[in-house]
């Protein structure tokens, strides 16, 4: 018993010493990389009908008998031999994905994927956005919704397919698509704008540490963390909220004007039924099922830009999906009792 005891210290010791490691390393990775010009990334295109069919022949091989399956294939053969001979060219389909976090970092991705996809996509094709997004910095998901309006600006069909969440900044993106799909139960709107932050100035002034602030431009800085926040900086404050909410609310009106904005431009959220009755979305139906139906007479093709990852970074990023993974469980075990 004493030996497993000293041989669970000693590996607990090891782990430890081996995790820290690993963060040492992602630090220097990080300090190494800053400054560095990104290495150039890759388009990954992939057909998206192959793997509809490989899940198709893999269900046929398990359910029909050898001379069934050998009819099957005889008469698939033939008619995609006579498409050939008729020269029959299918529509195609360009399908991106977007999982945003605050920062609309996807958005680094998005963009040269839609650079590439403008050379040879036309009106006669169509681009799916399967979007999921609780929303972030202004600044950011207006880019990343820049980045959309240029497939509009270009007359190219833009779907955009929502599963589970489009709020906030992720509704600024999803708007933008002359139709957009949600499944019943994803999460849609919260047209509103939010800032919040803390002030510690009483703490500060309890035990007799002073901070001072010194701009110049009477409104360089409205509220703050550490100073004496003034009534007329929170008023300021609040109208460029005010401000940012007008522009949102003007940017949903001007690609969704069938809305009644002021009606939706609360903040408040709606499940994906909810929003079809207010005119959200304009459709109930998962991606899967969309993407499924629309294989049957076009050619789907997803595109994927992926940057190239550096030694350093790799070890950085595993270390950081390792404490991520740890947090996300702990979170989880301690929400669990509140949604079951």
């Amino acid at each position: 018993m004493e030996f497993f005891t000293e041989y669970a210290s000693f590996l607990a010791k090891t782990v430890t010493l081996v995790v820290a490691i690993l963060v040492v390393l992602a630090s220097f990775a990080a300090l190494r990389s800053k400054g560095r010009r990104k290495s150039a990334g890759q388009l990954q295109v992939s057909k998206l009908n192959d793997f509809y069919k490989g899940l198709r022949e893999r269900l046929e091989q398990s359910l029909l008998d050898k001379d069934q399956l050998k009819a099957l294939r005889k008469g698939q053969a033939k008619a995609e031999k006579k498409q050939k001979k008729q020269h029959e060219t299918k529509p195609r389909v360009f399908v991106l994905d977007f999982d945003g976090d605050i920062k609309a970092s996807a958005t680094e991705s998005l963009r040269h994927e839609i650079t590439a996809l403008l050379t040879l996509a036309s009106p006669k094709d169509e681009v799916v956005l399967r979007l999921e997004s609780g929303g972030g910095m202004v600044h950011s998901y207006g880019l990343a919704s820049s980045q959309l309006a240029r497939i509009r600006e270009a007359g190219i069909p833009l779907t955009v397919c929502i599963d589970k969440v489009a709020a906030s900044g992720g509704y600024m993106m999803a708007c933008i698509g002359q139709k957009v799909i949600s499944a019943p139960f994803a999460i849609l709107g919260s047209i509103g704008v939010v800032a919040q932050l803390p002030n510690v100035n009483r703490l500060l002034k309890k035990h007799d540490i002073d901070y001072e602030v010194l701009t110049a431009g009477e409104y360089k800085r409205t509220l703050t963390v550490f100073g004496e926040n003034t009534e007329k900086g929170r008023e300021k404050f609040q109208q460029d909220l005010d401000i940012t909410h007008q522009l949102f609310k003007n940017f949903v009106a001007r690609y969704r004007p069938q809305l009644a904005i002021d009606e939706v431009a609360t903040g408040e959220i709606w499940l994906g039924m909810a929003a079809l009755d207010k005119q959200l979305v304009d459709e109930l139906k998962t991606s899967d099922e969309y993407l499924a139906e629309r294989a049957k007479q076009s050619e789907l093709y997803h595109l994927h830009y992926a940057e190239r990852k550096s030694l350093q970074e790799r070890i950085g990023m595993a270390a950081s999906g390792s404490v991520d993974r740890v947090l996300l469980n702990w979170w989880g075990r301690l929400t669990q009792q509140r949604f079951w």
